[in-house]
């Protein structure tokens, strides 16, 4: 059985079939432009040649500042509270009263030790002076002594001289003898009575060593209680906004209370960069940041430093990859930014503020 002949195609098919349909120019230049735009639409999002940026942007930011939390050193009842929430304040400025009366008190009791103290040294003074006048007179009696024991001494040679040829009696010796005897025996009493007061001096001057050391201690002690009763006034350790003040009139409060928040003037800026972002930075690039709190207004900043750690670093349970599978995440590096100055948005920034920056790595190098 033979296949049917296959029929002959029509003029007209022959006739495209040698002669295809052009593409129109219109038609080739759109598609054209369709495939470059998608090339150039990846190379901008993969940030690949010739869209290679210098611009480092984040959204993990935030504005920080050294906010002081306010507390007490000393316990007692709150008297005042002289500030308000929110107020701007001053440097030394009150912001609340502790009851002082038990601290003012303890400072009278403390000078008062603190005069005690100070006479019974005055007295160790006055001791030490009249025993070494005591001394004195107990060298001077020696002395004395000793004068005559020499002069007895040579009454007794001469006698004896006399006494060999019967010139003088044995009963005139035999009293200068004696004579002799008490004189030395008065030299010994009177050398014993000069080292008693020596002793008596260093007694005095040992009870001088720790009355002394008891006046530093009172004084100590009167410092101490004045730098309690100091302590009762609350003051602003530097110039600032306050935040919620917490503590209340007649509240009783201890060391360490919180009672309020001082957030500085001095704020500034912290992203936290990709680690791969951060190859081409360094301190004085120009940064451009926005404030979600503000309509995302540009304010201008530079690059004050870097975190010498990444984020992680600083954490108190901080990764541990030597066990199980790994998976690679990218860390973020802490980059300080400084606010530019003149910029009167910037009075309006307040810490925990969230920023978009943009780190300009071509500039300020």
């Amino acid at each position: 059985m033979t296949d049917a002949a296959a029929p002959a195609p029509s003029p007209e098919a022959a006739e495209a079939l040698r002669h295809p349909p052009r593409v129109s120019p219109g038609t080739l230049a759109i598609a054209v432009t369709a495939a470059v735009a998608a090339v150039l639409v990846i190379l901008f999002v993969w940030r690949l040649p010739p869209f290679v940026t210098t611009l480092q942007v984040t959204e993990n930011a935030y504005v920080r500042g050294q906010v002081t939390v306010m507390a007490p050193q000393v316990n007692g009842y709150v008297v005042e509270v002289a500030v308000q929430d929110f107020e701007h304040v001053k440097r030394g400025q009150v912001l609340a009263r502790i009851d002082d009366r038990i601290y003012r008190a303890r400072v009278e009791q403390a000078k008062a030790t603190l005069a005690a103290r100070e006479a019974d040294l005055a007295n160790a003074d006055q001791a030490q002076r009249a025993r070494a006048a005591a001394l004195l007179g107990r060298e001077a009696e020696q002395a004395s002594a000793q004068a005559q024991a020499a002069r007895a001494r040579a009454d007794l040679a001469r006698i004896n001289d006399l006494a060999s040829d019967g010139s003088v009696s044995l009963r005139e010796r035999d009293q200068a003898v004696a004579t002799l005897r008490q004189t030395e025996a008065a030299v010994r009493q009177t050398a014993a009575g000069g080292e008693i007061a020596r002793q008596d001096i260093r007694s005095v001057a040992v009870s001088r060593d720790g009355l002394r050391a008891a006046v530093e201690a009172a004084r100590a002690a009167l410092r101490l209680a004045q730098i309690d009763l100091d302590n009762t006034v609350i003051r602003a350790p530097r110039d600032g906004q306050l935040g919620e003040v917490s503590v209340r009139l007649g509240q009783y409060v201890s060391a360490g209370t919180q009672l309020l928040a001082l957030v500085p003037a001095r704020l500034w800026v912290t992203a936290n960069y990709k680690e791969a972002q951060t190859a081409h930075m360094a301190v004085g690039q120009p940064v451009t940041f926005t404030v979600d709190a503000l309509g995302k207004k540009k304010l201008r900043g530079v690059v004050e430093d870097l975190a010498p750690a990444t984020g992680s670093e600083f954490a108190v349970l901080k990764p541990e990859n030597a066990t199980g599978n790994f998976v690679k995440v990218a860390q973020r590096i802490p980059v300080k930014i400084a606010i530019s100055p003149n910029q009167p948005l910037a009075a309006r920034l307040r810490p925990g503020m969230s920023v978009v920056t943009k780190v300009d790595t071509k500039g300020g190098r």
